[in-house]
């Protein structure tokens, strides 16, 4: 395995000398002197992850297990599919959500107190999660191996015995009840919420968060009925990295889920929200805000998508971190945020590509001019060979780095196994990213970032800024509840 290391330039500040008698000579201008380079290879990384070893249970489950004997450290992960809330009913938004939290707060012989408790006896972690648009639930955890047996014990209580203690419930929603009112004060929270409904309409994907409705709706057998349908083995994988053979993890697993039993059921396939055909514009009136909030995006790809690489590498370019374009032109040139992103959503359905910071109020129109006009030259203006080649190499670079932990090299064969991805998909990873083209990267923004489909949504005071987003296209303007209002301004 290959490491990468960053060396720094050295720079040195060449200071006016002080002249005779106290007297100072005039100034000299301040230079940067570059000491020296760091060596740069041209070589194409070369890597070869270690492979875990997989096998399928009798009840349906997939095992996969990397060990990793360096530390004395195991962690796992349970992906239960069609248990996410992808799968709450129309009005039952974070159901599923509320379904897997509660499930960590009592079984039929412990209670949330005896759980924390043997957790922090054990020095372990544990935590079952289900996000309101996610197609899977997910129970992860993390122990030393000596106490790895218990924690396992553990996690088979929660998951084949889980009580939902209508005590915690009451509890839980006192507690969310306040967070989502807190939420709607948040100017990003708004942003997200519009921009999800607006790309992905109707669609499941399209939840952000569930309302106090939603979350007064949840009762201990609305979720024993979720529970039951929707937490089968049938189509789930366990992974285990760290101090575990697969012999003894394939034991730990048909002992201590013995009883958890196949039972012939079906996933629902994902489905692609849809086609979005018409640029627009839209503001959420928030009075008195002195920033605006920008989401500013297109539909892109699933994950599984022959473009997935290219336009990784596009986001890459225009937006991936601090040395992206929109970072660097918005914060370092202009000095108009603190800081300014993108980021590619794929996953089994079709998701988007997003550019989004956060601006003063009075610079919110030439802030969004300049985030449009580095979109259209993604389109019109070929990325540089320079660039290009420094983005690749960052891209290859965090990839290696990524290589360290056992942890996230089980999570690139999790994705593997999630989206039925070739088995040397990663070892090529290296290869396929220095094979992209600025061709391709052109050609991707050009069909990807097409005028007639990116989206914009602003969330800032309607009084400073409605005039301005006109100026971006056809405008609909709504308030901070998502309620359609008339538009202030004639």
């Amino acid at each position: 395995m290959h490491r990468f290391f960053i060396a720094a330039c050295i720079a040195a500040l060449v200071a006016s000398p002080v002249a005779a008698q106290g007297t100072a000579a005039p100034a000299k201008p301040q230079t940067i002197v570059f000491k020296g380079k760091a060596p740069v290879s041209h070589k194409v990384l070369e890597v070869k992850l270690p492979k875990p070893k997989e096998g399928d249970l009798p009840n349906g489950m997939h095992l996969i297990v990397l060990e990793d004997h360096r530390t004395p450290q195991t962690t796992f992960q349970l992906i239960i599919p069609g248990a996410g809330g992808y799968f709450d009913a129309p009005g039952s938004t974070g159901l599923a959500s509320v379904t897997a939290t509660m499930m960590r707060e009592g079984t039929a012989t412990r209670n949330t107190t005896q759980i924390s408790e043997q957790l922090e006896t054990i020095a372990a972690t544990l935590n079952v999660n289900a996000g309101v648009s996610a197609l899977d639930a997910t129970i992860t955890g993390s122990a030393l191996a000596e106490k790895f047996d218990n924690l396992f014990d553990l996690t088979a209580d929660i998951l084949l015995h889980p009580a939902f203690p209508e005590s915690e419930l009451a509890k839980y929603q006192q507690r969310t009840a306040a967070q989502l009112a807190q939420q709607r004060s948040v100017a990003g929270f708004l942003a997200a919420e519009m921009y999800q409904k607006i790309m992905m309409g109707d669609h499941p994907g399209a939840r952000v968060a569930m309302t106090p409705d939603d979350l007064k709706k949840v009762t201990r057998a609305s979720m024993l009925a979720f529970y039951e349908s929707h937490y089968v083995p049938d189509h789930a994988a366990i992974a285990f990295a760290g101090d575990i053979s697969y012999a003894q993890a394939k034991t730990l697993v048909e002992s201590k889920l013995a009883s958890w039993k196949k039972k012939g059921t079906s996933v629902a396939a994902a489905t692609n929200p849809a086609v979005l055909t018409t640029a627009k514009v839209y503001l959420v009136d928030r009075p008195n805000s002195v920033q605006t909030s920008f989401y500013v995006g297109a539909p892109a790809v699933d994950r599984k998508d022959a473009d997935y690489d290219v336009l990784q590498m596009m986001n890459a370019v225009i937006g991936g971190g601090p040395t992206g374009r929109l970072f660097t032109h918005l914060r370092e040139e202009k000095g108009y945020t603190y800081g300014a992103y993108s980021q590619l959503q794929a996953g089994r359905f079709k998701g988007v590509w997003t550019a989004s910071t956060d601006v003063r109020s009075e610079v919110t129109e030439p802030a969004l001019t300049d985030i449009m006009d580095e979109v259209r030259q993604l389109r019109e203006v070929k990325v540089s060979a320079k660039e290009l080649d420094d983005k690749k190499r960052s891209l290859i670079a965090n990839f290696a780095l990524s290589l360290e932990s056992p942890q996230q090299v089980l999570s690139y064969y999790i994705t593997n196994w999630t989206y039925k991805l070739p088995l040397n998909y990663w070892d090529s990873y290296p290869r396929r990213v220095m094979a992209i083209t600025a061709n391709q990267v052109q050609a991707a923004a050009k069909k990807y970032l097409d005028p007639k489909k990116v989206q914009i949504v602003a969330v800032g005071d309607g009084k400073k800024i409605e005039e301005t987003m006109k100026k971006f296209g056809d405008l609909e303007v709504y308030d901070t509840e998502g309620r359609k209002k008339a538009a202030m301004v004639p």
